[in-house]
């Protein structure tokens, strides 16, 4: 799905995010618990390099939980990353936050002391809702639709820590294919860029690969289909999601696909695996890298007609 969204508003907090970088001691990054791979933001690794890092895997009530556990496992791989998974209810674990940021930054924590932390995510990954919930106050706008939060702001909360929240911010160009689909699935880009006909296809195809059982009971079918358009067709004619001629709405039956998904009355679904990642990662380089040697290519050539005249 070709989308790229980025508004103004995005670019700007970019450049400021990155003039306040060097001044945060710990960073905060919340991803989506279904797509942890696919609303991690490039620019924030960029941005960081060495500072430590705890991901939270938000909304893991809406994921599958035994995927969940997988994807924390993988991330802390990495040197410096701790993750933590909240549910959309998180005022019962919020606290296990403030106490990671202690471990991390321990020569911050005591009297006269203030740990720096800068909270980041892209659009709707529900980041405004848990700074509500740590300040234990209403301080950021919520909303039901990407890009609520359009400026930077400060909230000091308990225990020493001082939050530096930021707008959500997508990144200019989603070079992996994948990404488009799987971030308007969530609803992390704008539905009026969204075509439901193509994302209910993607979702389908996905989801009859990952959990074939949830969509046989769902849509009550006695066996799925070999395609994503037959398993589209047959959902949607139980569905009755029907235009003239006797067709199936593919695009009104896509929507109701993506929104049970959206709401959990799927069940926990998660998008993308560890092993997904790493194939995805793998040919991304590899696709890069042969940019770049048409880039050096061509340039070589450009050379070469300018010595020749």
């Amino acid at each position: 799905m070709a989308i790229q969204w980025f508004p103004g508003h995005m670019n700007k907090a970019r450049r400021e995010i990155k003039e306040v970088m060097p001044q945060m001691d710990v960073i905060i990054e919340v991803l989506d618990a279904r797509i942890p791979y696919s609303s991690e933001n490039p620019m924030v690794a960029q941005l960081r390099r060495d500072k430590p890092v705890i991901k939270i895997l938000n909304k893991a009530d809406l994921a599958d939980a035994q995927m969940t556990a997988k994807w924390m496992a993988y991330l802390e791989q990495e040197q410096g990353v701790k993750t933590l998974a909240l549910d959309t209810d998180k005022a019962s674990h919020t606290h296990k936050i403030t106490e990671l940021c202690h471990k991390l930054v321990p020569h911050k924590v005591g009297q006269d002391k203030q740990i720096k932390a800068m909270i980041m995510g892209i659009p709707n990954v529900g980041k405004s809702t848990l700074i509500n919930t740590l300040a234990k106050r209403i301080v950021a706008k919520t909303g039901n639709e990407p890009a609520v939060t359009k400026a930077q702001q400060r909230i000091k909360l308990e225990q020493g820590i001082m939050l530096y929240d930021t707008p959500g911010m997508l990144w200019p160009k989603l070079e992996n294919e994948h990404f488009g689909y799987r971030l308007a699935a969530i609803a992390a880009v704008r539905d009026t860029v969204v075509d439901y006909e193509d994302l209910g296809s993607y979702v389908s195809e996905y989801l009859m690969g990952a959990y074939p059982e949830r969509l046989m009971e769902r849509y009550k079918l006695d066996e799925l289909p070999a395609e994503d358009w037959q398993f589209m067709e047959a959902a949607g004619r139980k569905r009755g999601c029907m235009r003239s001629g006797n067709q199936v709405d593919y695009a009104k039956f896509g929507t109701i696909l993506v929104n049970e998904l959206r709401n959990g009355t799927l069940g926990g679904i998660t998008l993308e695996t560890p092993a997904m990642a790493e194939i995805e990662k793998a040919e991304l380089e590899e696709a890069r890298r042969k940019a770049e040697a048409l880039k050096l290519a061509q340039e070589e050539q450009k050379n070469r007609r300018k010595r020749d005249r």
